[in-house]
């Protein structure tokens, strides 16, 4: 088993926390074809009345003109990291220990298992934190996988 992972693009605006709000805006990106694979959303606890729209992808022409024109601009922090693979027990905790042993500090974490899969996201502050981030997860998918062929491997005699 390995795990694939991206850099995600994601865009992001605010929006009222009221109902409708998200869906305003959702409508204008299913109209201009999007097909998002990511949709997260938050309360702004400082700012009572308003939430945090995250989307991904917004590809094409047609999708950028869409999003620009009901608010939604590409961001750059959080820095995302979408990662799919074999789901495994304790992977969530073996993930974060290696990241806290690496002193990387994340910003939020989404995983979700479907099946025999997962797929998760994680947020870091800048690049050099999602890229140590992404060595430690490839690094533990690699591991993973000389486990699963040495199992699968017959033994010599």
């Amino acid at each position: 088993m390995s795990f694939h992972l991206d850099r995600v693009h994601v865009w992001a605006c605010e929006v009222p926390d009221e109902a409708g709000g998200v869906a305003n805006k959702l409508h204008a990106l299913a109209e201009a074809g999007a097909n998002l694979q990511y949709v997260g959303t938050r309360r702004q606890p400082d700012r009572p009345g308003t939430g945090i729209l995250y989307i991904a992808p917004v590809t094409g022409p047609e999708q950028t003109r869409a999003a620009k024109a009901v608010g939604l601009r590409e961001v750059f922090s959080p820095v995302i990291v979408r990662v799919e693979g074999d789901n495994q027990s304790g992977l969530a905790a073996r993930l974060t220990k290696e990241w806290a042993l690496a002193d990387i500090s994340f910003t939020g974490l989404t995983m979700t298992v479907l099946g025999p899969k997962f797929i998760g996201y994680a947020a870091f502050d800048n690049p050099v934190d999602a890229n140590k981030a992404a060595t430690i997860l490839a690094q533990i998918g690699t591991e993973a996988k000389a486990k699963e062929m040495a199992v699968k491997e017959p033994a010599m005699a």
